[in-house]
Parts: C-alpha cells; sequence; structure tokens
C-alpha cells in the first residue's frame, strides 16, 4: 500500500517491541489482493487470504509521544494501481488536485508516489506509455541517492511537494531497500564517509530482490551503512517529504532499524510505511493474524483500494510485454480498465478495510472517481469505523458467514459489526445476539449502506459475496 522519508522519528513504543511484531512477517511479503478481480470464487479465494502481503505502518518524529504521526490509520492515495510505476507529471498534478478538492475534507491526507519515480524510461513513440517494464537507468546525484526521473518529472519534485503543501496535504514516496546497482558500479562515495557504495552493499543474490533489482541490499555490519542510510533519508528529507514506503524491507530487520535511525536524526516529522517484499506465505490469514495487535502509530496495512480505472499507463494493445494469466487480476499489473470488482464485492472489501482499522489508501484515478466509489471511501461511518482505531475480532464463523465486532472506543454496548457472507449462493439469516457477537437483546442496527433500521430478530437475505455492515 508501496516510499518517502525524512526527518524525526518517533515510535510509540521503543522500537525493539515493533520489532517483535516485525518477526511475525518475515514469511510474508508482497501485495496479493488489489481491485480487478473476474471471477467470484477468485474473490472468495483472496478475501480469505486478504493481508497476505502486509504493509506496516509505523511512525516517525519526536520522541514525546504527542507527537505521533498516526494516532489514527493513515488515510489517502497511492499511484501504483492506477499508474504502475509510470506515474508522470501532468497525471500526477491532476491527481494531487483531485484529492485536495475530492477527499481531503474526509481526512484524506497522503498524496504517495509509488516505484518509479526516479527511473528514466524507454517510451513508445510518440507517447508516454513506457517501452520497458523496468527502467533501464536510474537518475541518482553524485552519492547514491535517488532524484527525480528526467522522462516522467521533467520539472523535479520541488514545485510539486510545494503545491502539496499548500493545498494542505502531506507528501510520500515510495523506495526500494538498499543501496542502487547503479552507485556500486560507479562505486559512488557515501556522503560524509570514507566509503563507497561498494563497501556496503551486499551482492548476495538470497538477500535480494529479484522483482525489483534497482538496489542491492546493504550490509548494516559494515562500516559505513548505517552512514549511508543517515544520508539518504536526510536528501529525502529535504526534499520536503513526509511520508516513506520502503519496500521489500520487512524481512530485513537490521535495515529496517537502520532507516528508523536514520529518521529519529533528521528535524522532519514523517511517517514509515514498511512493506514486505516478495515472498507470500499462502496459509497467513493476516485480518485474524494480526487482530488485536494494532496501536496508535503501528497499523497493519490491507493495501491499496483498488477502485476506479487501473493501470492507465498501459492500455491494451500497448502493454510493453504480454501478461500472464493473473496479472488482469491484480491491481497494480495488467492493461487500464475500471475495477472490475461487484458493488458487494466493493462493499465487502471496504468494510474489511474500515473493520480492521487498515490506513485507507486509493489506488484508482482520482480525477475519474465513479460516484459509487466515491460515496463508499467517503461513507461517514465507514470512516469512523476505520479512524477508530480498534481492529475487529472474529465473533461468529459458521456455514459460510463471519462476523466480525469492532468495538468503539471508550463506550460499552456501541461500535460496528460486519456480518460476511463468504460464499456463492444467498444466505438467509436471522439477526441474533450469537450471529452478531452481542449481549443482550436491546439493540439498534444501523446499516451502514442504507441507513436502514434493524433489530434483534430481523430476518435477513443476505446475497452472496456481500456483507452486512451495522452500527449499532
Amino acid at each position: 500500500m508501496a516510499g518517502y522519508g525524512s526527518t524525526s522519528l518517533y515510535m510509540a513504543k521503543p522500537f525493539q517491541f515493533w520489532f517483535q511484531r516485525f518477526a511475525l512477517l518475515r514469511s510474508i511479503t508482497r501485495n496479493i489482493f488489489a481491485g480487478g478481480i473476474m471471477k467470484q470464487k477468485r474473490f472468495i479465494l483472496l478475501a480469505r487470504q486478504l493481508l497476505v502481503s502486509v504493509t506496516m505502518l509505523v511512525t516517525a518524529g519526536a520522541v514525546e509521544p504527542h507527537h505521533n504521526l498516526a494516532p489514527t490509520p493513515p488515510m489517502g492515495w497511492n499511484s501504483y494501481d492506477s499508474y504502475g510505476v509510470y506515474l508522470h507529471e501532468k497525471a500526477a498534478y491532476a491527481n494531487l488536485e483531485a484529492m485536495a478538492q475530492k477527499l481531503k475534507p474526509y481526512g484524506y491526507k497522503y498524496f504517495v508516489i509509488d516505484n518509479g519515480w526516479f527511473g528514466e524510461y524507454a517510451l513508445q513513440a510518440g507517447t508516454l506509455f513506457p517501452a520497458e517494464k523496468h527502467a533501464h537507468d536510474i537518475h541518482i546525484n553524485e552519492f547514491g541517492q535517488f532524484l527525480p526521473s528526467h522522462v516522467y518529472f521533467p520539472n523535479g519534485l520541488k514545485s510539486m511537494v510545494e503545491r502539496c503543501h499548500v493545498l494542505g496535504l502531506k507528501f510520500g514516496v515510495h523506495l526500494m531497500r538498499g543501496i542502487p546497482r547503479k552507485a556500486y558500479q560507479l562505486n559512488l562515495p557515501i556522503k560524509g564517509t570514507p566509503y563507497t557504495a561498494r563497501d556496503v552493499a551486499n551482492t548476495d543474490p538470497q538477500e535480494n530482490c529479484t522483482w525489483c533489482t534497482y538496489c542491492y541490499g546493504v550490509d548494516m555490519t559494515k562500516p559505513g551503512a548505517q552512514a549511508w542510510y543517515d544520508g539518504l533519508i536526510q536528501h529525502i528529507a529535504d526534499m520536503g517529504i513526509d511520508f516513506i514506503k520502503y519496500d521489500d524491507i520487512v524481512p530485513h530487520p537490521a535495515e529496517v532499524e537502520a532507516v528508523a535511525q536514520a529518521i529519529r536524526k533528521t528535524s522532519r516529522p514523517i511517517v514509515l510505511s514498511l512493506s514486505p517484499g516478495g515472498k507470500v506465505d499462502p496459509n497467513a490469514i493476516a485480518w485474524r493474524k494480526w487482530q488485536g495487535r494494532e496501536h496508535p502509530g503501528f497499523w497493519i496495512d490491507m493495501d491499496l483500494i483498488p477502485f476506479g480505472q487501473l493501470q492507465l499507463m498501459s492500455p491494451a494493445g500497448h502493454d510493453q510485454q504480454p501478461q500472464n494469466s493473473h496479472d488482469i487480476a491484480l491491481a497494480g499489473k495488467g492493461t487500464a480498465r475500471w475495477c472490475q470488482l461487484t458493488k458487494p464485492q466493493m462493499q465487502t472489501f471496504i468494510t474489511m478495510r474500515a473493520l480492521a482499522a487498515s490506513p485507507l489508501m486509493l489506488g484508482g484515478d482520482l480525477p475519474t472517481l465513479d460516484a459509487f466509489t466515491y460515496d463508499l471511501v467517503t461513507n461517514p461511518e465507514v470512516l469512523a469505523c476505520n479512524q477508530n482505531g480498534v481492529m475487529g475480532s472474529l465473533v461468529y464463523e459458521k456455514g459460510g458467514l463471519e462476523t466480525w465486532r469492532a468495538d468503539k472506543q471508550g463506550t460499552t454496548g456501541a461500535g460496528w459489526i460486519g456480518v460476511f457472507n463468504r460464499t456463492d449462493q444467498e444466505i438467509g439469516l436471522e439477526l441474533t445476539p450469537e450471529l452478531l457477537g452481542l449481549k443482550g437483546t436491546s439493540y439498534k442496527l444501523i446499516n451502514v449502506w442504507n441507513n436502514n433500521v434493524k433489530t434483534l430478530g430481523n430476518t435477513i437475505k443476505l446475497p452472496p459475496q456481500d456483507v452486512l455492515f451495522f452500527k449499532y
């Protein structure tokens, strides 16, 4: 849910505390749940595995708790689902303005450019469409630190970051773990040290990302290793960045700690989003695995919300290489299309995000956002449930039904409930205390989607793959 960096670092708990949680993620990696799912059974399967790829989110800032940057799950937009790794300047500005107009009033504030912002791509003749999947070159400075692409950001990012801040939003970028291989090949110096990229790079194939080869990992036992991250993060901070999505890093806790220390040394508050990379544990059902582990400043990220138009830089017939049979089902891959989830599936999807207290990061194109999507992602109860900051717990599971309940903080007998039909058949049900995980019988249940009021004892028919989302 895809780096940006910068200044002072805040952890709601000591960093070792978070590593106990990071250890649980060592076998989990890349984002697999996304938006272009065409078949119902595939949706059900992916819903069961939702958060098999987790992005953890922690905060960086000063030491005092009142400087916590993410007391509730962050909300914003990330370019990956709609533009892949090929976001260009014109589209970035259009989405920035649309975000300020459409989403900022509802609390969305992080505008994040995903991978590729430093990539120098070959283009298809007469277009901005890429002629290669990965950039043949990357733009770095004399110390190996990333700079904006000449191809897609010919005017740099400075004016865009300034405009973002004028609009009252926060700016974020994506970073890959490690040090650029180009810096290694050129043996560039590590700023402020006698060391070079070759002194700190870890070239062991087993320790490096296989799906994005811009960087080598950093061997944190080597002199100059921490200085590399210190210099890079200060460089990112000096760009005015407020949010860093660090990819392929969770299974490498020494580098996670290095980034955290580097942020701590700067003077700019930054949110740090940690993404696991490319290995996925197919048996991990993350919502269950992580329930109860949320904490102000530590939110388990269910990845981007793939609603709206997706992959606009890969129009059918113009893609730079054949797509495999699964690509179209993943929001960050395939060719240009509208989200292929049905409306019940979209309601299910966003209800999961709300009840799981997951960061809400939209991935679709914002200028063309459709009315149904807009109503979902700005629904007052969706946002209230999500920003309540309590990850829901499973309270009922039987016959294809699952019920998850999130209690409202500071109250008793109030909160939100989601009853999910996990089958491809309609299910008739009675609203009982057992089904809803409630004690007693005097509850008013308000349907989040239509404001209809139900009470215990009412019977309902729940369509396949749909959800009953109640405020109680």
